[in-house]
């Protein structure tokens, strides 16, 4: 963990135009930037595999584009892929599950094939969107504060606030329940300090009888228990 912290601060923070405090990120080495104007708040998490990359690129033939913003207190999840032509705004608590794609541009015209971005239009995801397992955001959309997107939907216009909206295109199916208390991952990690000594607290319980031994008996002949 020191040393995916070390590579995250040496390595991966240089390439954001501003990089908050308190990041937590799982295998910095497989989160991938291209472009300028990428900026990321503070104690988000970002989790990245070799087989699912973290890919946040902008491309853009507009000197004036604001690129990708990402808040506070934002969950990353392997496979995502954020593309920016224009403006792709990420608001705090914002929860984006294994492989979503979120894109502000058509990437070819449907005309002129030979046209690199296209059509854009900025996309907005509010305070503590929830967006499902391989989604795909389209152009132009803001999805609404508190939102759920299911799982594989495609998102092609503006969903409201408190939804949940599934499907393909997706559409709105249930409204939330305003009136119970909805804690984001800003009340999650409110106290860092804290919450770094309950994980560490049970990754020791779960952690008590392995040892070094074990570990290379599992990498050579592994078992049920393993």
């Amino acid at each position: 963990m020191k040393f995916q912290k070390f590579y995250a601060k040496r390595f991966l923070s240089p390439q954001f135009d501003s990089y908050g405090i308190g990041q937590t990120v799982i295998k910095p080495w497989h989160i991938e930037l291209f472009g300028p104007s990428i900026r990321a708040g503070s104690f988000n998490t970002f989790i990245a595999a070799q087989d699912k990359k973290v890919r946040l690129s902008v491309w853009s033939d507009n000197p004036e584009a604001k690129g990708i913003t990402i808040g506070n207190y934002c969950l990353i999840c392997p496979g995502v892929r954020i593309s920016a032509a224009a403006e792709i705004n990420v608001h705090d608590s914002v929860m984006l599950a294994s492989g979503v794609y979120v894109t502000d541009a058509d990437w070819h015209e449907i005309y002129d094939r030979g046209t690199p971005i296209g059509t854009t239009a900025p996309v907005t995801l509010e305070e503590n969107v929830w967006v499902g397992d391989s989604c795909i955001v389209c152009k132009g959309v803001t999805i609404g504060r508190n939102s759920i997107i299911g799982a594989g939907s495609v998102v092609v216009s503006d969903i409201p606030p408190d939804s949940i909206a599934v499907g393909n295109p997706a559409r709105v199916v249930k409204q939330l329940d305003t009136s119970k208390e909805m804690r984001t991952r800003a009340h999650w990690l409110a106290d860092p300090r804290k919450l770094s000594a309950d994980f560490d607290s049970m990754d020791r319980d779960a952690l008590k009888n392995n040892s070094m031994l074990d570990w290379i008996r599992s990498m050579i002949k592994p078992g049920t228990k393993d």
